[in-house]
């Protein structure tokens, strides 16, 4: 089969996932793949049941190998009908009457093009994520392990892009684990119900009872979506939610991978150098500036995240579609549904690369932890000693170092009469940042468990 390889898009305005596993699984050709693929199942489907003669399936999956498919030219004839399944399927039934006359009449016989086009869609996307799904569970393995060795590295969480309180890398990266195993499963969950679309012209199956009886339109498809290993369902030619849950979970997926990206974008900034991407040679160097090293794992990342939850919305708004068979709505998914597959199952790989090999430096982030001094533990102060020092006398005690960091909040705190009684480990201890990260070490166990137990009952 050519690919049209001289018109084809290989991702040159895509690197999130240009030359990846998904930018093969969802190309031109395999998508043209996947559709004859699910003409054969249809022609065994016929044999199994009794209807076609022996030997058709086999027959028509043998010319669909040696068929020579112009991708390009299929793609232009498309026009004339508004889908490819319908020159394809001509050029389908062609080389198999070529082959036996009487075996080509069982070639699409009483499928539509939305149900070749629908399910084909289904089976690529089933493909496409094979790599995603098991990059994803690397990905969780990674900040597992990235949150149980840190939880006791100090930083300073940002609130509102100012410091908080303090925190600690193995808990940021708990946050992360938590939104990308709680994303795996939803995306493990539409994969697992991804459906076979069959509903003939009209959604009743009526076809198949002109050779049958009532019940083998939905036997064919039955044994159709079994072939293919596709979710037995009823025709859903305008019930989209199948479609609109893929592309929920998969946004959902990029949300999750973008929310690490960003972090980590701000934290690799040469002011904070908290963290530090993979090195790789040749990859993050500038042409014009030879001392920088771009973050170029998080930024793709980060594009892609940026442009998944837009293509998502395009085919929620598909849904709305008129009537049995859509003038229009249906058309708008496709494009937008294999660039989610794309843009998510190549953020997934760039992830799985970041994750496994993101540099830490505990020095850096107890550095700009320490900027804030004791205003760091503000919060704690206010709680512990503002019913016995007052709010506002407190308030003007804190406020004094923050205009004056030379002011030494301890010494302040120490004069203060209504907290004589208060020792003076007491007080070193409020001032400690280490002694201020609250249920740090079980929410990390818990972030771990949950993703761990969830990911296990998808298995």
């Amino acid at each position: 089969m050519t690919n049209g390889s001289d018109v084809a898009d290989v991702g040159l305005l895509s690197p999130q996932w240009a030359g990846t596993p998904v930018a093969a699984a969802t190309s031109d050709a395999a998508i043209v793949a996947a559709m004859l693929d699910v003409e054969v199942a249809l022609a065994y489907a016929w044999q199994e049941l009794g209807f076609a003669p022996d030997g058709t399936g086999a027959l028509i999956a043998r010319v669909v190998d040696s068929l020579d498919i112009d991708v390009a030219s299929l793609a232009a004839r498309s026009r004339s009908g508004g889908n490819p399944i319908i020159p394809l399927v001509k050029d389908l039934r062609a080389a198999v009457a070529a082959e036996d006359a009487a075996a080509a009449v069982w070639v699409h016989r009483g499928a539509t093009s939305q149900d070749i086009h629908d399910s084909a869609l289904m089976l690529v996307a089933q493909r496409a994520l094979v790599a995603a799904r098991s990059d994803l569970a690397s990905v969780v393995d990674s900040l597992s392990s990235l949150a149980d060795s840190h939880r006791a590295t100090l930083m300073v969480s940002r609130t509102l892009t100012q410091h908080g309180v303090p925190s600690t890398f193995g808990l940021k990266a708990a946050g992360w684990l938590a939104g990308v195993a709680h994303a795996s499963v939803a995306l493990d969950r539409a994969v697992a119900e991804l459906p076979l679309q069959w509903g003939g012209a009209g959604g009743t199956l009526a076809s198949y009872s002109v050779i049958g009886e009532t019940g083998t339109g939905l036997a064919v498809s039955d044994a159709v979506a079994d072939r293919l290993g596709l979710a037995r369902s009823i025709p859903w030619q305008t019930q989209r939610s199948a479609v609109v849950q893929l592309a929920s979970a998969l946004a959902q997926v990029g949300g999750a991978l973008g929310k690490i990206a960003v972090d980590v974008l701000v934290m690799v900034r040469p002011e904070f150098g908290e963290l530090g991407e993979p090195s790789a040679a040749g990859r993050g160097g500038s042409s014009a500036m030879p001392q920088k090293q771009n973050p170029v794992l998080s930024v793709l990342i980060h594009s892609a995240a940026r442009q998944a939850p837009g293509l998502a919305a395009e085919v929620q708004r598909s849904a709305v579609a008129v009537d049995e068979r859509p003038d229009g709505a249906w058309h708008a998914e496709w494009q937008s549904i294999r660039e989610l597959l794309r843009l998510v199952g190549g953020a997934a790989g760039l992830a799985a690369e970041l994750t496994s090999g993101l540099r830490v430096f505990p020095t850096a982030m107890l550095r700009n932890l320490g900027m804030s001094g004791s205003l760091v533990v503000s919060e704690r102060l206010m709680l512990e000693y503002g019913p016995l020092v007052g709010r506002d006398r407190l308030q003007e005690l804190v406020t004094a170092q923050a205009v004056d960091p030379a002011v030494d909040l301890r010494a302040l705190l120490r004069a203060e009469p209504s907290l004589a009684n208060v020792s003076d480990q007491s007080l070193a201890d409020s001032l400690d940042p280490a002694q201020y990260v609250g249920d740090n070490d079980l929410i990390i166990d818990r972030a771990i468990e949950s993703a761990r137990s969830a990911l296990r009952k998808e298995q």
